[in-house]
């Protein structure tokens, strides 16, 4: 017969546990300034997110891979460079190859507000325009993954 302490023990051994959210921060293309990558990266570590930063110059299938390998719940890419309708296109292509489009996708940096719809249509989430509050982007990776969590229970 077991006691009241081990059964306890056992139950907690087995009970579901909670990871943090996980996000991989990528910086796509030439763009070697990522001062601001970093910004946002240690924003969420402090808000309790694991965080995953691939460094600078990552093309999209390295950063499609390495969501799919680390098994992140979103992805934030900051572009400065200009060319982030033709990274992003290429980014969310992959992901679909990888049948990891389900990953939200984020992005971040100096983009003109004309192409914020059209990065929508390719699939991003929300972009971040320069001057967007931490708390702002805080707020919503947590609910873009806690969204694809809820997704994943129902399949």
């Amino acid at each position: 017969m077991s006691s009241p302490q081990s059964t306890k023990a056992v139950e907690t051994l087995l009970a579901p546990t909670k990871r943090p959210i996980k996000v991989l921060v990528a910086k796509i293309g030439i763009d070697g300034h990522d001062r601001g990558a970093k910004v946002i990266a240690r924003a969420l570590k402090d808000a309790g997110f694991e965080v995953v930063y691939t460094g600078i110059r990552q093309t999209p299938r390295q950063v499609a891979i390495a969501a799919v390998q680390e098994d992140v719940d979103v992805i934030g890419v900051s572009i400065l460079s200009g060319a982030h309708m033709h990274h992003i296109k290429k980014l969310m292509e992959e992901l679909k190859e990888l049948n990891a489009d389900d990953i939200p996708v984020v992005v971040g940096g100096t983009i003109p507000i004309p192409d914020i719809e059209p990065l929508k249509k390719l699939g991003v989430r929300e972009v971040f325009l320069p001057g967007t509050s931490l708390r702002k982007i805080v707020e919503i990776v947590r609910t873009l993954a806690r969204e694809k969590r809820e997704k994943e229970k129902l399949i």
